[in-house]
């Protein structure tokens, strides 16, 4: 006599597990018999749903037979997207064929843009760089209903149903920056922050740990003025410009954001009396050149190359890959702060000498 457990057992029909994955039968049928025209995502919540029944057939690996993987950039003029943009190129050269990264670059960074290229994506997983905004937000959980694993870099959205955020602590950085702008200044006296604009949560971290530590640690330093500029040069340069007529004692400048040849040369038009001490972010040709002369005392780097890395490992995680290194299911980043002076430039940045390098 055949037992209850087997008895259910046998019921248990690809239609059965269809209806519960939410799929059709022919999705069922060609991801057990191992059939192309499947993205990742439904292959996974298929067999998992085979699996939890109990269908009583031979099923398929866990091993997905690929994967394809999007990264969304934009702007790429800006150094630190040229990079990333690298070393995607990079990494992507360096995996399995059954897995595919696709690049996307995008003119413009507005939510609008960025909201848009989400919901076109074709892809089982995706990696983003974009500001907190609700038109993003509500095309991540889109996504994430589509089984459609998201990964954010550089900047967080935490209120996005992003899987994980691969990046630095920039609220840490921003206290970094802090501590180093008061044991490089003397005095009392005022500082500037220029950003992008406070919608990015990098750049409103970075601002608000710098802003914190001075509070608590020189009082001596007055955070007078936050200025946004858009990540343009030309933008950072006028404005910075008209925070010196307003602020005549400042005595430092810290750059949350890109534009530093903009700051740069706001500092080297000595409008004031003594030349302020500059902290910036990210390691670009021109920013080593900046610190070299002397110009930039500090620039904040946020590892990019770990950064991706640590972005596309997680995402091979959650679409099964066996291959994948392994990685605490909390997906905490693991990408470190860097800290360049001019005596620890590394020899790749040397020199000035990409056209991507014209707005940093």
């Amino acid at each position: 006599m055949t037992s209850r457990s087997n008895s259910k057992a046998e019921r248990v029909t690809l239609e059965t597990v269809a209806m519960k994955a939410g799929v059709g039968i022919a999705t069922v049928d060609r991801v057990v018999n191992e059939r192309e025209n499947v993205s990742a995502a439904t292959r996974r919540k298929v067999l998992d749903v085979a699996r939890e029944l109990g269908l009583r057939r031979i099923l398929p690996e866990s091993e997905y037979r690929s994967a394809r993987i999007e990264v969304l950039l934009p702007r790429p003029e800006l150094p630190l997207i040229s990079r990333m943009n690298d070393e995607f190129r990079r990494l992507g050269r360096r995996l399995d064929r059954m897995i595919t990264i696709h690049r996307t670059i995008l003119k413009d960074e507005e939510p609008e843009t960025l909201a848009a290229a989400l919901h076109r994506t074709k892809c089982d997983g995706l990696i983003v760089y974009a500001q907190d905004h609700p038109a993003i937000n509500d095309a991540i959980a889109a996504l994430n209903s589509r089984g459609v694993r998201v990964v954010t870099m550089i900047s967080d959205l935490p209120e996005a149903r992003r899987v994980a955020y691969a990046g630095i602590d920039h609220y840490r950085a921003g206290r970094t920056a802090g501590a180093f702008m008061n044991r490089m200044t003397t005095g009392q006296g005022e500082v500037i922050v220029l950003c992008n604009h406070m919608g990015f949560e990098s750049h409103a971290s970075r601002t608000n740990g710098f802003a914190d530590y001075l509070a608590e640690h020189a009082p001596r330093l007055r955070l007078t003025e936050v200025v946004e500029c858009r990540d343009d040069r030309s933008l950072a340069e006028v404005r910075l410009r008209d925070a010196f007529q307003q602020h005549p004692s400042t005595l430092g400048v810290y750059n949350v954001g890109a534009a530093n040849l903009g700051v740069a040369a706001a500092i080297m038009s000595d409008m004031l009396e003594n030349r302020p001490v500059f902290i910036g972010h990210e390691l670009t040709p021109f920013s080593a050149q900046l610190l070299k002369d002397g110009i930039m005392m500090l620039a904040i780097d946020q590892a990019p190359e770990q950064q991706s890395q640590f972005a596309l490992d997680v995402l091979l995680n959650e679409l099964g890959f066996a291959s994948a290194p392994e990685i605490d299911p909390a997906y905490r980043s693991n990408v470190p702060i860097l800290l360049y002076s001019a005596e620890n430039i590394p020899p790749g940045f040397s020199g000035l000498k990409t056209k991507s390098d014209t707005k940093v």
